[in-house]
C-alpha cells in the first residue's frame, strides 16, 4: 500500500483500517479464549500415573498463556484498565508466537 501511496495518504488509509480493527480484535481475541476454556475442558484427559504426559504439560502452558493474555484483552477493552506490567504490544505478540511454536511441539513426540 506504502507504495502506491504518498507518506500523508499512507498515513490516513493506515489509520481508517486500524479504527476497524481495534474495534474487532480484542472481541474476537475474547471468543478465542472462551472455546479454548471449552475445549481444554473437553482435550485434557485424565491424568494417569501421577504426572502430566507431554501433551498435557503444553496444552496447560498453552491454557495459562492463553488465559493471561484473554484477562489483559478483557481489562483493557471491557474495564479500560491498561496493563502495569508489560505496556508495549511486543510481549503479548511474543506470546502468541510461543503459544503458536508449543502448538507445533504438542504433537512431536
Amino acid at each position: 500500500m506504502s507504495q502506491n501511496l504518498s507518506d500523508k495518504e499512507h498515513k490516513k488509509a493506515r489509520e481508517a483500517i486500524m479504527v476497524h480493527v481495534r474495534e474487532v480484535v480484542p472481541y474476537a481475541l475474547m471468543v478465542a479464549v472462551a472455546s479454548g476454556l471449552y475445549l481444554i475442558s473437553q482435550i485434557f484427559g485424565k491424568i494417569e500415573g501421577g504426572s502430566l504426559s507431554y501433551f498435557q504439560t503444553l496444552l496447560s502452558i498453552k491454557a495459562f498463556l492463553g488465559i493471561w493474555l484473554g484477562i489483559r484483552g478483557i481489562n483493557q477493552k471491557l474495564f479500560k484498565i491498561n496493563p502495569w506490567v508489560f505496556k508495549s504490544h511486543f510481549f503479548p505478540f511474543s506470546l502468541v508466537v510461543i503459544i503458536i511454536l508449543l502448538s507445533q511441539f504438542m504433537y512431536l513426540r
